[in-house]
C-alpha cells in the first residue's frame, strides 16, 4: 500500500521546497516511490493545478483520496483578527488556515516542514503583523494553529522537522520512517522534533572543534578559528546533525565560515542581540555549551587558552593554514 503524502505551503519563502531538490540523490521522485511514497500535490513539483489541485484536497478531505500525511511548509498566517484573510487559497475564497485545519483532522499524521511551519519563524519575527505561527507551537509555547493536544489519526503530535531550512535528509527521512511504521512518539525529541538529527549537535563533526577545545577563536569573518567566543555561533547548542549529514554532501554553515544560529530551535529568528555577535557578560558568553555549567567553562577555558598550540593560535586568527601539524615519527606501541 502507497503512504499518500499531500503538501502545502503558507507563509514563508518555499526554501524548504528548494532544499528538498538538493536531497542527496539524482532521482527524488524515484527515492520516494521506492519507498511506497506517492506524494499526491506539491505546489511547486506537481503537474496539478488550479481546479485539479482544489478537487484534489477535497477529495483529501472527504475521504475519496486517503491521506497518510499532510505535509505542511511556511507559517500558518492568522491574520488580521484571527481570520487567516491574509493567505487565502486561491480560487476557494478559503483561508490556508482553514484548509489545514479540517486537512489536519482525517490526515493520519501532520508533518511541519522547517521552522516557519513548526515555530513561526522567520515569518513570525519582529512585530508580526501577519499574526503568523506554528502548527502546534508559537515559538517555544505549545499551541499555535492546532493547538497544544492536537493529535493526527495515526496518534503523534505534529511532527517538527524544522530547520530554515531544513534538511532535505531530515524530510526524506522522516517520510519514509512514517511510511514503515517507524517513527513512534518514543522517536521525537521533548519538541516533537525527530530524534534521528535532533539528538544531535551542530557541533558533532564541525571542523572547527580544535579551535574550539584550545579556545582559539576567530576574531573577523574570515578567520579559521572558532566563531563561539566572539562570532555568534550556536553550534554548541543547537540541535542537529548538520557537520554529520553534510549538505549537498558536502558542506554546512560551520564549514562554509557562517556561525550557526540555531536555526532548528523556536525563536533563533530574534536573539535580542545581531547574528555574528556573541553576547557576553564580563567577557564570558552567555550561551554556554546546553550541558556544561558556567564555573566548569570558565576554568576548561582558561586552562586551554594556556596550553594552546603555536600552530593553532595562529591559524586561528589567518584565513588559511600558516602553520601545519608538525610530522613526527612516533612508531606504534
Amino acid at each position: 500500500m502507497t503512504f499518500n503524502v499531500l503538501w502545502l505551503q503558507s507563509g514563508g519563502c518555499g526554501g524548504c521546497s528548494m532544499s528538498l531538490l538538493c536531497a542527496d540523490t539524482p532521482d527524488l521522485p524515484g527515492l520516494l516511490r521506492g519507498n511506497g511514497i506517492n506524494l499526491l500535490g506539491h505546489p511547486a513539483l506537481s503537474l496539478k493545478g488550479g481546479e485539479d489541485h482544489i478537487g484534489l484536497l477535497q477529495d483529501c478531505l472527504y475521504g475519496r483520496v486517503r491521506l497518510d500525511a499532510l505535509c505542511v511548509e511556511g507559517a500558518m498566517l492568522r491574520g488580521p483578527h484571527g481570520s487567516g484573510r491574509f493567505h487565502v487559497l486561491a480560487g476557494t475564497e478559503v483561508a490556508m488556515i482553514d484548509w489545514v485545519r479540517q486537512l489536519a483532522g482525517v490526515a493520519r499524521h501532520v508533518v511541519a516542514v522547517g521552522s516557519c511551519a513548526a515555530w513561526g519563524g522567520i515569518t513570525a519575527s519582529g512585530f508580526n503583523p501577519t499574526e503568523a505561527c506554528g502548527l502546534q507551537y508559537e515559538d517555544e509555547h505549545k499551541g499555535g494553529l492546532l493547538g497544544a493536544h492536537f493529535r493526527a489519526r495515526g496518534g503523534l503530535p505534529v511532527i517538527n522537522v524544522a530547520g530554515c531550512p531544513t534538511h532535505p535528509g531530515w524530510v526524506t527521512d522522516s517520510l519514509m520512517a512514517l511510511a514503515a511504521g517507524l517513527l513512534t512518539q518514543a522517536d521525537l525529541d521533548p519538541l516533537s522534533r525527530p530524534r534521528f538529527y535532533a539528538d544531535q549537535l551542530v557541533h558533532h563533526g564541525c571542523t572547527r572543534n580544535e579551535y574550539y577545545e584550545y579556545k582559539a577563536s576567530a576574531a573577523k569573518p574570515s578567520d579559521l578559528g572558532c566563531t563561539m567566543e566572539n562570532m555568534g555561533c550556536k553550534g554548541t547548542q543547537a540541535h542537529a546533525d548538520c557537520n554529520t549529514r553534510l549538505w549537498n554532501g558536502y558542506g554546512s554553515c560551520t564549514r562554509g565560515g557562517y556561525a550557526c544560529i540555531s536555526c532548528t530551535e523556536p525563536g533563533f529568528q530574534h536573539p535580542g542581540h545581531p547574528f555574528h555577535q556573541t553576547p557576553k557578560v564580563a567577557g564570558i558568553p552567555t550561551g554556554l555549551p546546553t550541558d556544561m555549567p558556567k564555573a566548569w567553562f570558565v576554568a576548561l577555558a582558561s586552562l586551554s587558552k594556556s596550553a594552546t598550540p603555536k600552530r593553532v593560535k595562529q591559524n586561528a586568527h589567518s584565513d588559511h593554514v600558516v602553520l601545519p601539524p608538525v610530522p613526527r615519527k612516533t612508531g606504534l606501541r
